[in-house]
């Protein structure tokens, strides 16, 4: 018996859509963007499941440049080639670079004003929810991975561990538990 074919998965429509779609993600991602783009391409879109989403982000960020570029270009490489890749950083980059311009005029004029200081710490805050919110929702990926609960706990405070208190440069960080990773994942996926 064959079994059926899979229902088609949502796709961006064409280039103009998937200008749009990272135009209006990096409009809504100011500050944290973690929260903003699982819920957009995971959640509304459909274009990433939750595991491919994990699996992406984490290429993303190991790779140079901001993980929210890369990972823009690798899903506009995935559907439409080198042209995909474009439209996508160009939606990235195009409307929020003039809004940041922008902005920038006016944080220079009313930098001083202890309102617009208030509302920027307030803008951190919220990010920082935001961030830990999206890192909630992404754990539920960790019950399909072959690593143990406890060996990626470890690995992570190990982590923050090196980089926040004891101010390891993150390159070696990231190569030294980011090898570890890897070899104990291998040598769990062995049979």
């Amino acid at each position: 018996m064959i079994p059926a074919p899979l229902p088609p998965r949502p796709a961006p429509q064409s280039l103009t859509d998937l200008f749009v779609s990272f135009t209006l993600l990096a409009l809504q991602g100011f500050g944290g963007v973690l929260a903003v783009v699982q819920r957009e391409l995971v959640e509304r879109k459909g274009w990433l499941t939750p595991d491919e989403f994990i699996e992406d982000w984490a290429v993303a960020q190991v790779m140079p440049g901001p993980n929210v570029i890369n990972l823009s270009m690798m899903i506009g490489g995935r559907y439409f080639g080198l042209a995909g890749a474009m439209a996508a950083l160009a939606g990235m980059l195009a409307v929020p670079l003039v809004l940041i311009l922008l902005l920038a005029l006016l944080h220079a004029q009313f930098a001083s004003d202890s309102h617009v200081a208030g509302a920027l710490r307030g803008m951190a805050a919220v990010s920082a929810g935001l961030i830990g919110a999206a890192g909630l929702k992404l754990t539920g990926a960790l019950a399909r991975n072959p690593m143990p609960l406890a060996w990626c706990a470890a690995i992570a405070i190990t982590g923050f561990v090196l980089v926040a208190l004891l101010q390891v440069p993150l390159i070696y960080v990231l190569f030294g538990l980011g090898g570890v990773s890897c070899v104990l994942t291998y040598r769990r996926l062995q049979p």
